[in-house]
């Protein structure tokens, strides 16, 4: 083994590719000599000195991450600020890093992630500790900077447009006598990226989803219960896709639930019914709603080969860049063509990726509002594409793994997370 340890760590929601990239760094690792941790509970483990030593788990069981859904370390949503209002924690960081002699750190997350890999890269430099930080992208919002997609997205896009075009086969079998209006709810807080991708369920206005609601596009109440009802008078039933950021002509969510999360954003849910509840009120029809939740985020069962491949060539790519000393950095996919669909992997500062949002672009919406572009096909279709199904047993259900996760030494004091 060479001198030096490598830290992995889990950030944010899970996505149903996540392990893969798991496995992919560790496995990496493991072949340049280097020996991985891992945090337990994302950043907290690191805070906490709680660290997970990989190489007691056996290859068989590494690579079995690869097809198994959720966070293997476990992840957090811990947000740190800035370095001068939260300097206790980032010295703590240092000190669990010097003590277990961690020489890089590959943060996996979205957003926030990004901008405390990056924080963290700055005080490791501001103390002279040796330390190189790399940025993983992850997130099922598709909505990092720089990145023309990002790993856990195409699983999760692949899920929500075959669960609305599923769905929507059921509803036109029911129509003429139950219900007339069925509307399914996806996440993206500011981000339309999983509403669009419910439109490569069908194309023409006569197939699902018939409308989409974008965060992008604020909403009009009156304008969408008259396409509702046309649809529904035209068709015979109406399917629609809403964003869990729907906003109104003032910037308010329709799904604001009161409280916010450990990165300080707004809490959504519930816009899907909301919105069901708005068409039986106003024109009387009979209705029905899904939320999936994290159902969209962990169905490793329909996941995206594409997505898979990006999620393990993110982590090969993670390793290597942070061997290689590129510190504050991030491996991005490029996209090099459309049709034959190419990709590859180059490394992105943080700085450009941190606390920058990619929202949908406006080429990519209907004129009307109400549904996906010719472009966004092209952008949405190559990322769902191809099967990569867990193997099942004969139980029927999926082989996933669960790891030993054997906890590492302690070698210093207790820290108590209120006092950073």
């Amino acid at each position: 083994m060479s001198q030096g340890k490598l830290l992995y760590a889990q950030s944010g929601g899970v996505t149903a590719v996540i392990n893969a990239t798991a496995s992919a760094v560790i496995s990496t690792a493991r072949a340049a000599g280097v020996k991985a941790y891992a945090a337990r509970n994302g950043i907290l483990g690191a805070l906490r000195e709680d660290l997970i030593d990989t190489s007691k788990e056996p290859i068989a069981a590494i690579r079995a991450l690869a097809h198994t859904p959720g966070g293997a370390f476990g992840s957090c949503r811990f947000k740190l600020k800035a370095i001068e209002a939260d300097r206790a924690r980032y010295q703590r960081l240092i000190e669990v890093f010097a003590a277990h002699d961690i020489r890089w750190f590959l943060y996996n997350g979205g957003n926030d992630s990004a901008d405390t890999a990056n924080k963290v890269s700055q005080v490791a430099r501001e103390f002279g500790y040796p330390l190189t930080c790399v940025g993983v992208p992850k997130t099922v919002d598709n909505d990092l900077a720089v990145t023309d997609c990002c790993p856990g997205f195409g699983s999760a896009a692949k899920y929500t447009a075959v669960s609305l075009r599923e769905a929507a086969l059921d509803v036109a079998s029911m129509a003429e006598s139950s219900t007339k209006v069925f509307v399914l709810e996806v996440m993206g807080r500011h981000a339309g990226w999983l509403a669009a991708a419910a439109g490569l369920a069908g194309r023409g206005p006569d197939e699902a989803p018939h409308l989409i609601l974008f965060p992008e596009v604020p909403f009009d109440e009156a304008t969408f219960l008259a396409r509702v009802d046309d649809t529904v008078k035209r068709v015979g039933w109406c399917a629609v896709a809403v964003s869990e950021g729907l906003r109104d002509a003032d910037g308010r969510f329709l799904a604001d639930a009161g409280t916010v999360d450990a990165f300080g954003h707004t809490q959504l849910g519930g816009v899907g019914p909301a919105i069901a509840q708005l068409v039986k009120a106003k024109l009387g029809y009979k209705q029905h709603w899904a939320v999936p939740d994290y159902l969209q985020r962990s169905a490793r069962h329909l996941a995206s080969k594409t997505d898979l491949d990006h999620a393990l060539a993110v982590g090969e790519a993670a390793v290597k860049f942070a061997l290689a000393g590129k510190n504050a950095h991030m491996p991005v996919i490029i996209r090099t063509s459309d049709s034959p669909y190419r990709w590859k992997i180059e490394p992105a500062p943080l700085a450009k990726i941190a606390n920058h949002e990619k929202k949908l672009p406006k080429n990519f919406i209907s004129r009307d509002g109400y549904g996906i572009t010719e472009a966004a096909r092209a952008y949405l279709e190559p990322l769902i594409r191809g099967e990569a199904p867990p193997p099942y047993g004969k139980d029927g259900l999926p082989k996933y793994v669960t790891l030993k996760n054997a906890a590492v030494v302690r070698k210093l004091p207790a820290f108590d997370l209120a006092d950073g």
